[in-house]
């Protein structure tokens, strides 16, 4: 796959520099793992600390034994991806620099120890999907474990994504036998009459982010065969009143705007041979002043309780740019506010 040169040049203090040279055997799939304009070599530079000078399926890498063997290893991990017929994404690449730094954590003593691989999702038309980082690899190993998933945190940390990544699956392979997507729609008040339109059109605007990672998992022809026909159900939280969902992988999304009866209501509601994933952020809310939050609530109450399973991310977990990592991090380190969404 690759072959790498080491040279470490002497130095009278500290750590000597390193200098290591790695040749891929493709020309396509090396370009592909630089990424464009060499944007991933860029982020390896700016999270591990070295210098990268890239050229056709040759990289020189030069800093401290320990940043170049982990920029190393990063690149081949990427290299095995791309050569397996996965796209790279700028978030992939943080996914591997987190994959090597915890396999270098196990294995401080050696660095071609054992591999650690984050746990994936496999879907048809996105193939495998591997977790970024040590939180979403736990919660994906929970949602193929556990019954019922609490997934807590804050925007951009996955947590809607990956559900609806994981129950595509799951009916792709016959574990399930629909899909039934829901959030609150608190702005409306869950009073939709007075809005125009059939009731899709009603509710479209508060599922939206739903449907859209939806439809990066499945073809859009499918979606549509599975929203006519059943197999997929997209609806507000009141509408799950009074129904006992069998077979079917239920997910509640933007949990935090649940009241504590509209929480336990839908709790109930679970039947035989189904999953349930609750995901939110308890930062954001638009619950009235005083009102208690269902998540906060359901997550307090169920603790330890045996076949349900809790995530909670933080700001470090953030995947979507680093910029919006940033914020949430600006935010968190403020101290704690009062929940909720500025006007």
């Amino acid at each position: 796959m690759s072959r790498a040169d080491t040279r470490t040049n002497p130095a009278p203090q500290a750590r000597a520099p390193a200098e290591l040279k790695l040749a891929f055997d493709d020309n396509r799939f090396a370009s592909l793992v630089f990424g464009q304009y060499d944007q991933n070599i860029a982020k390896i530079e700016h999270r591990l600390g070295v210098v990268a000078n890239a050229s056709g399926n040759h990289v020189i890498l030069k800093g401290t034994p320990e940043a170049c063997g982990q920029a190393r290893r990063v690149l081949e991990s990427l290299y095995e991806r791309v050569r397996q017929g996965q796209a790279i994404t700028l978030g992939d690449v943080d996914g591997a620099i987190a994959e090597i730094a915890l396999q270098g954590s196990l294995f401080p003593r050696e660095s071609d120890g054992p591999r650690v691989n984050f746990d994936q999702i496999t879907t048809r038309k996105r193939g495998a999907v591997r977790a970024r980082n040590v939180a979403q690899d736990l919660y994906l190993k929970m949602l193929k474990s556990k019954e019922l998933v609490f997934a807590e945190g804050p925007a951009g940390t996955g947590k809607t994504w990956l559900a609806v990544g994981q129950a595509v699956g799951l009916l792709e392979q016959g574990v399930v036998e629909r899909l039934i997507l829901s959030r609150p729609a608190v702005e409306a008040g869950e009073r939709l009459g007075f809005l125009p339109g059939d009731m899709r059109e009603k509710v479209d605007p508060y599922l939206r982010p739903v449907y859209d990672a939806l439809y990066d998992f499945m073809d859009g022809r499918s979606v549509e065969r599975g929203l006519q026909t059943g197999m997929i159900e997209v609806a507000p939280l009141a509408f799950m009143r009074g129904r006992t969902l069998t077979n079917a992988c239920v997910l509640l999304d933007e949990a935090q705007n649940t009241t504590s009866m509209q929480m336990k209501m839908f709790l109930t509601r679970l039947g035989e041979g189904s999953r349930m994933i609750i995901t939110g952020d308890p930062s954001q809310t638009d619950l009235p002043n005083g009102q208690v939050s269902g998540l906060a609530e359901a997550v307090r109450l169920l603790d330890g309780v045996e076949g349900i399973g809790h995530v909670k991310f933080s700001g470090a977990d953030v995947v979507r740019h680093d910029l919006v990592r940033r914020i949430v991090a600006a935010y968190e380190s403020s101290g704690p506010s009062d929940g909720r969404r500025p006007g």
